[in-house]
């Protein structure tokens, strides 16, 4: 049986907005803590405990998120690792369901791009030095771009399994 199997993995860029949300965090613990602590008492003390705890439950997941992508005869899982921890099989696609797969710079996608209701799912890096393909995939009535970042590998094996349906540059 001839079966193929990759997998490739990548670490998400810390984003904006996270680093916003945790400063907007401890900047609100902080005067919940000093401010409330004042005109409160022991009940301003109280909350800014629990959000103390909130925010080391918190915390390490929004630091740490990687997504693992897994090739295995012709489906191709999409995983988000949250903190090192907790994984989550975020999407799963079939490439009967393929239309194409190319890098995101390709001429090849432009076809595509006039599609109003065009769903993105970004499984990227974010980096500006990661090689990102895109995967225009129709599921359930609806046209998804699929951003991610396959090894050399993966593009193999998918390559091997539909050569039709990928571009290389």
């Amino acid at each position: 049986m001839n079966e193929s199997y990759a997998e490739a993995g990548v670490k998400r860029k810390k984003s904006a907005t996270t680093l916003m949300i945790q400063i907007a965090a401890v900047f609100g613990i902080l005067v919940i803590f000093f401010v409330g602590g004042a005109i409160l008492g022991s009940i301003a003390t109280l909350i800014a405990s629990v959000l103390v705890v909130l925010c080391v439950f918190f915390f390490p997941r929004m630091n740490s998120i990687e997504y693992e992508y897994v090739f295995c005869d012709g489906q191709l899982d999409f995983d988000k690792i949250m903190g090192n921890a907790k994984r989550k099989t975020a999407l799963r696609i079939d490439f009967d369901k393929v239309e194409i797969m190319a890098p995101v710079k390709s001429h090849s996608l432009d076809s595509f791009n006039h599609i109003q209701q065009l769903k993105v799912k970004d499984f990227s890096s974010q980096r500006p030095e990661g090689r990102v393909y895109a995967i225009i995939a129709r599921q359930d009535g609806a046209v998804t771009k699929i951003l991610f970042e396959p090894s050399e590998k993966m593009i193999a094996c998918i390559k091997q399994k539909s050569p039709r349906k990928v571009i290389e540059v």
